[in-house]
């Protein structure tokens, strides 16, 4: 008798072995765990890569970006300690991935990203998914969303040289915010900020590599 492949699972045992590894990898969040077997990968990786949804590794989309691997969405959701009364700013919406998981932790959701197809494309799975918590903005992310801070949790899905001020800005006291930090050519660090009342402490998290966070909006 032969060992089935992995692409050969049933739906369960392919979720079963998603949330195995995203335990396995420093997942251990209840919240987040549910958040992420609740929203379906698969939906948000289209074409040649759809099917590799379910593995733990970055895929590219469109406009020259990726979709992050799963375990640091996971990591990075578990990290901003998001509650149920959260209004969040995600910057680069993506694929639209990581705000749909942060849809089902957050009261709001507001995701931005510099490519107008993106958001287009985020925004229609969203409807699709009856994700109504989540507003999706086509906007130079570098500066927040000013007209709708302050924020309780803000993530950057690109990597900084530094946490930008405009974002730091936008942050509540008592606010978090995870973002890469680092040149691009080089391994990152993934840095948890928490606004206190004079201001902020650092913490930094594990490496990470992500695309740059580049100031204006896309050509696309």
């Amino acid at each position: 008798m032969t060992e089935d492949a992995p692409g050969d699972d049933t739906p369960a045992e392919r979720q079963m072995r998603f949330l195995y590894t995203l335990r396995s990898r420093g997942v251990t969040d209840g919240r987040v765990l549910t958040a992420m077997e609740r929203i379906d990968r698969g939906a948000f990786v289209k074409g040649l890569f759809a099917e590799r949804a379910y593995e733990d590794m970055p895929l590219p989309i469109a406009c020259g970006q990726t979709i992050s691997q799963p375990s640091v969405v996971g990591l990075m959701s578990q990290a901003l300690a998001v509650s149920p009364r959260d209004k969040v700013l995600e910057v680069g919406t993506g694929s639209g991935y990581q705000a749909a998981v942060l849809s089902q932790l957050a009261r709001r959701v507001y995701t931005v990203d510099r490519h107008r197809r993106l958001v287009r494309e985020a925004s229609e799975i969203f409807r699709q998914l009856h994700l109504t918590n989540i507003t999706a903005f086509a906007a130079d992310g570098s500066f927040g969303l000013p007209d709708q801070a302050p924020f309780d949790r803000i993530l950057v899905t690109a990597a900084a040289e530094d946490p930008p001020g405009p974002l730091l800005a936008q942050l509540k006291i008592g606010g978090i915010m995870v973002v890469p930090v680092g040149q691009t050519d080089a391994v990152q660090n993934l840095i948890k900020v928490t606004r206190l009342e004079q201001g902020f402490d650092y913490e930094e998290l594990r490496p990470v590599r992500f695309v740059p966070l580049v100031e204006g909006l896309g050509t696309d």
